[in-house]
């Protein structure tokens, strides 16, 4: 029997066998934790971090969906600081619904393209 981590980290490295980010267009990589959610733009050419956002470092408040949008809403202010406009998007073995949708929406409406 496989677990649900194992099943995961399986999908995680087939999407990322296919995805990569680069200094023009970075990776933007999701993790959801029960509690947290985090987004972080990579150049996985240079392998560094651009931009960062998370639902920890902000006071935040409404439901979990909510705040994952305020944070995909943040990520790309941030983003667009910095002079990034589009994206790869890499749901980090994540199913594309709730709260990863809605960071992923949140960032649409921020102004990044993917």
């Amino acid at each position: 029997m496989i677990s649900k981590q194992q099943r995961r980290n399986k999908i995680k490295a087939r999407i990322r066998g296919r995805i990569a980010g680069t200094a023009e267009r970075p990776r933007m990589s999701v993790f959801r934790s029960n509690k947290q959610i985090y987004a972080q733009l990579i150049d996985d050419e240079a392998g560094r971090t651009l931009v960062a956002s998370s639902s920890r470092g902000l006071a935040l408040a409404g439901t979990k969906s909510e705040i994952a949008a305020q944070v995909g809403e943040n990520v790309a202010k941030k983003a667009i600081e910095a002079g990034i406009t589009t994206v790869v998007f890499d749901r980090n073995g994540f199913l594309f619904h709730g709260r990863v949708k809605a960071l992923a929406d949140g960032a649409r409406k921020g102004g990044l393209k993917f």
